[in-house]
């Protein structure tokens, strides 16, 4: 048998969500299987905040008491809600692993690589209000502990007592698929054998939709079920949503010695730039194409297999088509047709930095049970999209490959491909 560490396998050993959907991957998986739409009105605010905010809708977390959920009071207290998120997420898929540091893995073995876009922006919006109201004096120590985007990983490590490589990516809308990517290429050259990664964010208040909202980003539709309309020709911006995606990454050897269930196993990693504008992707593709191509030829992905894509999707003119595009570009015009394809952000809202994490959770489920889920709301096609995006209902299919796709503000790409276990 071959040995190296450039040869390395990585499968998938564990899964967590905390999601508009669901809070756990059963209820997601449901939910997303059934086209349900998480997104909701925004409950009224008097706030002198929300003055002049258009923005009327958006794919909140429900029934979230973390308390339930395995976390002490003192977690709850002293930790922002995305790390909260996080912390959920991690903590259902180490249970769905199996994998105990000192147990069946060596604590400086088992790594954490969870990002986020933003951080802890409730905090920050708390804090500064406190500052400006009762002066520096008054800012709480734990501020900056509390806000930083590496927080909701670090608190992870120490939970888990994962001493070995450690990384928080932060790269906006491509920022959980990026952490995962990372992960999978560290597990493959040998610096850990197992590595929890992902994504989380909490970012849905008036500061953060002022900001999205000002920049003509997000839908201004007030009915939930017509806000978030990936490739439909009468989309209007994306909807911003809220959770935290986690997996368990782990050396298939390591995986197979112990008994755990695998899942699915990781095969390609493409990350790539536009090098184009801050917010508007490249609208030829190219760059995109390029993260694409890198993550299918690592996993080997051929004609005649079946690919699904759980694509970027964010229902916004410019990346809808941009992302049409560079599938095309990547795939050629023939395979790209072949392809299945669906944006679950119709469902969950845009994540931020925690969309590409739960997205590849999705992929895993699809590989798993060989059901695509549907681009709920996609009743009038866009012309400029003229691919196959799984209009309104989940569809049987035996999936070869799964890749899931992001791109983030600043021109990131990022691609992550997935082949079904055997």
């Amino acid at each position: 048998m071959e040995t190296g560490n450039n040869l390395r396998r990585v499968v998938i050993t564990g899964l967590g969500v905390v999601t508009a959907i669901g809070n756990d991957v059963e209820t997601f998986h449901k939910n997303l299987m059934a086209g349900k739409c998480g997104i909701d009105t925004i409950p009224s605010n008097d706030s002198p905040d929300c003055r002049g905010m258009n923005v009327s809708v958006a794919a909140m977390v429900k029934d979230f008491e973390p308390a339930k959920l395995g976390l002490t009071r003192h977690q709850i207290n002293r930790n922002d809600r995305f790390t909260l998120f996080a912390m959920v997420a991690a903590e259902e898929a180490m249970k769905m692993s199996g994998l105990e540091s000192g147990t069946n893995i060596d604590p400086e073995m088992l790594g954490v690589y969870v990002g986020s876009g933003i951080g802890g922006m409730e905090t920050f919006i708390k804090q500064t209000r406190n500052m400006i109201e009762n002066g520096s004096g008054m800012v709480s120590p734990l501020f900056v502990p509390m806000m930083i985007a590496n927080i909701g990983g670090a608190n992870i490590a120490i939970e888990y007592n994962a001493q070995g490589p450690a990384l928080s990516c932060v790269a906006a809308c491509a920022t959980g698929t990026n952490a995962v990517g990372e992960a999978f290429l560290a597990i493959k050259r040998g610096d850990a054998d197992a590595i929890i990664t992902g994504g989380s964010e909490a970012t849905i208040n008036p500061l953060a939709i002022g900001g999205f909202q000002n920049a003509k980003a997000l839908s201004t539709e007030s009915d939930p079920l017509k806000a978030c309309l990936p490739f439909d020709k009468n989309r209007s911006g994306f909807v911003m949503g809220e959770g935290a995606g986690m997996l368990v990454l782990e050396e298939y050897e390591h995986a197979v010695a112990r008994g755990a269930k695998i899942y699915a196993e990781v095969c390609g990693y493409g990350n790539t730039c536009d090098a184009h504008h801050v917010t508007a992707p490249s609208p030829e593709g190219k760059a995109a194409a390029r993260a694409i191509v890198k993550a299918l030829n690592q996993a080997g992905f051929h004609s005649g297999e079946t690919l699904y894509v759980n694509a970027h999707g964010t229902g916004t003119h410019l990346n809808d088509s941009s992302e049409t595009k560079a599938l095309k570009l990547a795939l050629g015009e023939q395979e790209a047709r072949k392809a299945i394809i669906s944006s679950t952000k119709s469902m969950t809202g845009h994540m931020l930095g925690a969309a590409g994490a739960v997205e590849l959770v999705a992929c895993v489920l699809a590989l798993c049970d060989g059901m695509v889920p549907p681009t709920i709301g996609l009743n009038d096609p866009d012309p400029e999209c003229d691919l196959d995006y799984t209009p309104l209902k989940a569809r049987k299919a035996d999936i070869d490959v799964a890749l899931s796709n992001s791109l983030g503000f600043g021109g990131h790409n990022a691609a992550v491909s997935l082949r079904k276990f055997k």
